[in-house]
């Protein structure tokens, strides 16, 4: 008979990685930010097809609408501030979400998401 406090996997709260909407990948490259006028330029933490954290000296507000670009592509996409920035020792880390998912932003492959 199963452990009373065993839950079936099917029935499971699935994982943070799983509820992902899409793959995240570990890579620091340029970005810049634009805000309210201002050009803020940082490195990317983490990029996905639907946005990134970004590493930036300052943060920016939750709900701030943001254009994040690919200084390497000359890339732009709008995007907005989706939790309160963190601070680590490199900085402020910044989680935008892009308008619209934008796979080919980052120039990198993001494998299609299975759950």
């Amino acid at each position: 008979m199963p452990h009373p406090s065993a839950r079936p996997a099917a029935t499971r709260q699935p994982t943070a990685e799983e509820r992902r909407r899409s793959q995240r990948v570990l890579v620091r490259m340029p970005v810049v930010i634009h805000v309210a006028g201002k050009v803020l330029p940082g490195n990317t933490h983490t990029v996905s097809a639907g946005g990134a954290m970004v590493i930036l000296k300052e943060g920016i507000s939750e709900g701030t609408k943001v254009t994040v670009e690919n200084p390497i592509t000359k890339n732009k996409v709008d995007a907005k501030v989706v939790r309160p920035p963190q601070m680590n020792q490199e900085g402020s880390l910044v989680p935008v979400e892009f308008a619209t998912p934008c796979p080919t932003f980052w120039n990198i492959f993001f494998p299609p998401h299975t759950n």
